[in-house]
């Protein structure tokens, strides 16, 4: 599941699920919801994500490895 691969990118940068969220202009708990599958992340946020990242959208939805 892309959240699973969502915190995988974050913790393997060292981040706090506020350093995320404040990248793309949110509050950590809402965040912290995308993390855990409780809401779906918006696609406008993937794309960030995966510039931030350096990964491909694809990737962060478990598409490719």
């Amino acid at each position: 599941m892309y959240y699973k691969r969502l915190r995988e990118l974050r913790e393997d940068k060292d981040l706090s699920q506020k350093e995320v969220a404040g990248l793309l202009g949110i509050d950590q708990r809402v965040y912290s919801n995308y993390e855990t599958g409780k809401r779906e992340i918006p696609s406008r946020y993937l794309s960030v994500l995966a510039d931030y990242y350096n990964v491909s959208v694809d990737y962060i939805i478990g598409r490719v490895d």
